[in-house]
């Protein structure tokens, strides 16, 4: 699937009902080894940034998660972080409030645009194995 489609299958599974984490790593499913399903439900705590925290934004979790699996573990730490570089290059944060601009009021980043973004980042890294 070209990476143009899997950004905008994961954004339509957010507009599904998915969570951020959820929609992107489901998107990445052919990568891991795991169904979608398996995918939805690990990543279903991780949604409003880390179980409703705002912290982390889901969909960079999704994509970190995904990695793991494609990479089996081997430098999972050094393309998250690659990942979460062009992800908040793109963005403009990985915080989820910060994202939203909870606390200034100015959305950096929507969902559907973070969904997006985290396919693409991971798509640009891992073109790199």
């Amino acid at each position: 699937m070209a990476t143009s489609e899997r950004a905008e299958k994961a954004v339509a599974l957010k507009r599904s009902g998915y969570n951020c984490c959820q929609a992107v790593a489901m998107a990445l499913a052919d990568d891991t080894g795991l169904t979608p399903e398996q995918l939805a439900q690990l990543g279903a705590g991780f949604g409003g940034g880390m179980g409703t925290m705002e912290n982390t934004c889901g969909a960079l979790v999704g994509a970190a998660m995904a990695a793991g699996m494609k990479t089996q573990g081997s430098g999972s730490m050094r393309y998250t972080r690659m990942i979460s570089g062009a992800f908040k290059r793109d963005c403009g944060a990985l915080l989820c409030k910060e994202l939203k601009g909870r606390d200034t009021g100015k959305v950096l980043c929507p969902c559907d645009d973070c969904v997006r973004n985290a396919v693409l980042a991971y798509e640009e890294i891992m073109a790199l194995l």
